[in-house]
């Protein structure tokens, strides 16, 4: 890319002037992050807090998607959910950044959201530092939480690796409260049900993305649970030493690890099993062994267990079941995105007996140090917050089980008990609402609060009235009676006898009777005291709630519009992109008639020159074939002329020889003559006199008397 500012560069940015960041590791080198679709770039405002730093997002080319200006704007209402911060983006576009991109094009569609400080969980890994306990848990227990945000949302990240796992939790600036100690980044695959599916799909990190589903690609509300679970697991296993030594590299598992039995597996398990408990490693192992991603481990089964532990506990084990035990509603999160799952479905109804042990043992704990009801209380708000958001997000079947889990957590009166109890009734008139023809479901009397409160009472009276007897028995005994009878004054003389023992007996059971009568009206002017304060705060609940309500619904209202307004824009939008679409397809049609066209030319000029060339070919050969036989005719001219001048010299010789008497002489060049005559015997009788001299020879060597004539 063009774009390579420098350490220290200025650019105005929607009005605002920025300065490019200087890498803290290389002084006078801009701060800048390279991932698989762009580079990221720090900008720090030139008049603003530190903390107030903005990422830079330049996309590589094969990645400016004209539709991030909506899905930005889709992505925006997610940047007050935990952990994605990064979902607060502004994109540059031609229209608003005209002259800025018109200066460098490559920030065309950049995308300018929050810088996240701290290292990424990748830093952590890669330098092999080992956390310690409460840095795992707190690390775990937050991307938990921000997965169970998600998925209740039907929200999914779709490329959880440990690069795209920020830890402001790790930060060396200082941020404003509140913060989350895991926030997500690389959101542009985000999967949710309002977004349009990316273009491109990822398949998913290595060391991350389960092998079952990695040849599809991942876009889906499940597309989180295996990479976070193993991040999960490689959080918590960081306390640990054998684990981090153990770690493949830039992941803990090596990608044909995945699902697959391996030594860093079991290592891990066992790890988590040592250091977090049994239900621990048993749901690691549940992720390991799933055979799709809908059938892992939520993040809300993550989040309950995780916050069941602490940082100092020694039997993570007792205390996770323990909890568990106590939320046995709440067991699985999935109740909290459909509300037909069975794990919804009203638990069969105890026996009285059951209910009865139940109350006894909640009466035991409340008489127990406040120790036990501040470790519950975390769990409580987190319960209750979690209901808030269900039910501002419309699903009230999942905040109404939530409510009721939160429910079991709190003490007999308190303020949450109160509020609790108004939300329960309100969801359940909402989700219920009496009709005409329908009559309210009659509550089993070993189900309903007024029996369990009474049957707790009933126990700790009669705990304190055996006590108060045994005590009174103790003192009436007749042994008493006799040691007081018998009783001597300290002087050593012996103590007056009680005049009526009866009757003092008598007078002191009436007054334990009329103690014991007043302590139970005390009682009872308190609990209706208690009563109708609890009814006053739930009318006060239900009106908050009502008016509540209709923000909710006015809030809805607004965002309806808000998205109608989004959907007209995005149709015009479309029918823009569908109009060049039919510009290019028409303009490719041109291209390929044109194409067509300059290949039918380029052919046909093809077969001219080969014609060309043949015809070239042609005429050479026959100019050789003419010259050749032109230097044959030449050559046999010259050996012609050759021999009629040989064949003029041998009759000469004849002639000579038989005028010197010599006739056998003149018969050997008669001969010699014979036979070169004979070789072309047509042309030399056209020659000269050469037929003549070959007449006389031939009479000659026929002849020997004949005389060869003088020619």
């Amino acid at each position: 890319m063009s774009f390579q500012p420098n350490a220290g560069d200025e650019m105005v940015i929607n009005g605002v002037l920025y300065r490019v960041g200087q890498h803290p590791a290389a002084p006078g080198l801009a701060y800048a992050q390279a991932g698989r679709q762009g580079i990221v770039y720090q900008l720090i405002p030139a008049s603003g807090q530190l903390h107030e730093a903005k990422a830079l997002k330049v996309f590589f080319p094969k990645y400016r998607i004209p539709a991030m200006v909506y899905q930005s704007e889709m992505m925006e209402m997610y940047s007050e959910s935990p952990g994605l911060q990064v979902c607060r983006r502004d994109v540059l576009t031609p229209e608003r950044n005209e002259s800025l991109i018109a200066e460098h094009p490559d920030l065309l569609y950049a995308v300018l959201m929050p810088w996240i400080y701290g290292h990424t969980w990748f830093d952590i890994m890669t330098d092999q530092r080992r956390l310690l306990r409460g840095e795992s848990l707190a690390l775990a227990k937050g991307l938990a939480a921000i997965g169970s945000g998600m998925e209740q949302r039907g929200l999914a990240h779709c490329d959880l690796s440990a690069p795209n796992v920020m830890l402001p939790f790790f930060s060396e600036v200082e941020l404003p409260e509140p913060r989350s100690v895991v926030e997500l980044v690389d959101i542009e695959q985000m999967y949710s049900p309002k977004l349009d599916r990316p273009d491109v799909l990822l398949a998913g990190s290595p060391g991350y993305a389960a092998h079952r589903t990695v040849q599809s690609g991942l876009w889906s509300g499940y597309a989180d649970r295996f990479a976070g679970a193993v991040i999960i697991a490689e959080m918590l296993g960081w306390c640990d030493p054998q684990v981090v030594e153990k770690a493949w590299g830039e992941s803990y598992f090596d990608q044909p690890e995945l699902q697959n039995p391996c030594e860093r597996y079991f290592i891990l398990k066992n790890s988590l099993e040592r250091n977090w408990g049994a239900k621990t490693a048993e749901l690691f192992a549940r992720v390991w062994e799933s055979q799709d991603l809908s059938s892992c481990p939520t993040f809300g089964e993550w989040l309950v267990l995780l916050s069941t532990m602490t940082e100092n506990s020694e039997n993570a084990d007792e205390s996770v079941t323990e909890k568990q035990d106590a939320v046995q509603p709440a067991q699985s999160p999935e109740p909290l995105i459909s509300a037909s799952s069975p794990a919804l479905r009203p638990p069969a109804a105890p026996t009285a007996r059951r209910f009865v042990a139940a109350a006894a043992e909640r009466a035991a704990a409340l008489t127990k140090g406040e120790e036990a009801a501040s470790g519950d209380q975390d769990v409580v708000n987190r319960l209750f917050h979690q209901a808030r958001e269900l039910e501002s997000s419309g699903n009230l079947n999942g905040a109404l089980e939530v409510y009721k889990s939160a429910h079991h957590f709190v003490s007999d009166g308190s303020p949450m008990e109160i509020e609790l109890e108004a939300a329960i009734r309100g969801l359940e008139s909402e989700l219920n609402p009496p009709g005409p023809d329908r009559k309210q479901a009659k509550v089993p009397f070993y189900q309903s609060r007024k029996w369990l409160t009474s049957a707790v009472v009933v126990i700790l009276l009669l705990a304190g009235t055996a006590f108060a007897v045994n005590q009174i028995v103790a003192d009436h005994s007749p042994g008493k009676h006799m040691e007081a009878g018998a009783g001597t004054k300290p002087g050593g003389e012996k103590a007056p006898a009680v005049p009526d023992t009866a009757q003092t007996d008598q007078k002191q059971a009436e007054a334990d009777r009329q103690a014991e009568l007043q302590k139970q009206e005390a009682a009872r002017k308190e609990e209706e005291a208690r009563k109708q304060e609890e009814a006053r705060k739930q009318a006060e609940a239900q009106r908050l709630q009502a008016e509540q309500q209709k923000l909710e619904e006015a809030r809805k209202a607004e965002e309806r519009r808000k998205l109608q307004d989004q959907y007209a824009v995005q149709a015009k939008y479309d029918a823009y992109l569908q109009q060049q679409k039919e510009k290019a397809k028409k303009k490719a049609a041109e291209r390929k008639k044109l194409q067509e066209m300059y290949q039918k030319q380029a052919q046909y000029e093809a077969y001219l020159a080969y014609q060309q060339q043949k015809e070239a070919k042609a005429r050479a050969e026959v100019e050789a074939a003419r010259k050749a036989a032109e230097a044959k005719a030449q050559q046999l001219k010259q050996k012609r002329s050759g021999q009629v001048v040989q064949l003029i010299a041998y009759y000469n010789q004849a002639f000579n020889a038989q005028r010197g008497g010599n006739i056998e002489r003149a018969r050997s060049y008669a001969k010699d003559f014979a036979r070169l005559y004979e070789q072309d015997a047509a042309y030399f009788k056209s020659v000269g006199k050469v037929g003549t001299r070959a007449s006389a020879i031939y009479k000659f060597l026929s002849n020997g008397s004949y005389s060869l004539p003088d020619v």
